[in-house]
């Protein structure tokens, strides 16, 4: 499994952006290796969003990124703001009892 963590700073209409990211999500969740995600937003930030995404592999998220499809979404997103994309592998995990 790997991680992608994107963390976005919005210069747009924050509505637009949740709309938008929205429908990213949609397309996201329904590509093979797609696990989960979740979507965060600063709390005394407004505009600050960090999106948290579970993948099976490198390659299926590789190859969502790669669908055509995908170059809408990317776009859109890009209008409203700036990215900071990066992949991570699991280091270490605890949950509470």
């Amino acid at each position: 499994m790997i991680t992608f963590i994107n963390r976005f700073e919005v210069t747009g209409p924050i509505d637009e952006f949740e709309a938008a990211f929205e429908e990213t999500s949609a397309f996201f969740a329904a590509q093979p290796g797609f696990v989960a995600h979740r979507m965060l937003k600063h709390l005394n930030a407004p505009g600050r969003y960090v999106n948290v995404a579970d993948w099976a592999d490198e390659e299926s998220f590789r190859r969502a990124l790669g669908r055509p499809e995908f170059a809408v979404h990317r776009t859109a997103l890009q209008k409203l703001g700036s990215s900071e994309p990066n992949l991570y592998a699991p280091l270490l995990e605890r949950v509470a009892h």
